[in-house]
C-alpha cells in the first residue's frame, strides 16, 4: 500500500552544499524530516551541478519519511554561465549585454528540456530565447 502523503514543498538549494542552516533546516524541521539525512542525500545527488542553485521538490509522508526529486538549474543561471556574465540587464529593452548563439541555445535546451512543459526542441528553444531576451541578451540566428 502506498504511503500517505502529508505535504509537498519546493526549495532552491545550492548544489552539493545543503546544510542544516536556514532555509533548509527550518523548512525540513517543522515538517519532522531528518535534516542530516536529507542533506547527505541531496549533496550526493547534486555534486555534479556545483555552482548552481537546484530546485528540489520534497514529498513528506505520514511516517515522517520523505522523498525528493531534483530538477535542472534555472534557465537564467544556465544562460549566465554560458555567457560568463554575473547578472542580466537592468533595462533589457535598451541595454543589451550579450549575444547567445544558436549552438549555445541548443546546448541549454538539451540540459533543460526535461523540466519544460514541452518535448519539442523548437518550442523549448523559444521558451529559453524568451528568458534570454528578458535578461537583455540577443539571440543570433
Amino acid at each position: 500500500m502506498a504511503k500517505k502523503i502529508t505535504g509537498k514543498f519546493k526549495l532552491q538549494i545550492a548544489a552539493g552544499a545543503a546544510n542544516p542552516s536556514p532555509p533548509v533546516g527550518p523548512a525540513l524541521g517543522q515538517r519532522g524530516i531528518n535534516i542530516m539525512e536529507f542533506c547527505k542525500a541531496f549533496n550526493e545527488k547534486t555534486k555534479d551541478l556545483m555552482g548552481f542553485k537546484v530546485p528540489a521538490i520534497i514529498t513528506v509522508y505520514a511516517d515522517k519519511s520523505f522523498s525528493f526529486e531534483t530538477q535542472r538549474p534555472l534557465v537564467s543561471a544556465l544562460i549566465k554561465k554560458e555567457l560568463n556574465i554575473k547578472k542580466g540587464s537592468d533595462n533589457p529593452l535598451k541595454n543589451k549585454i550579450g549575444k547567445l548563439s544558436k549552438e549555445q541555445l541548443l546546448k541549454i535546451v538539451d540540459l533543460k528540456i526535461s523540466d519544460l512543459n514541452t518535448k519539442d526542441v523548437e518550442q523549448a528553444s523559444k521558451i529559453i530565447a524568451g528568458t534570454a531576451r528578458s535578461m537583455g541578451i540577443e539571440i543570433e540566428e
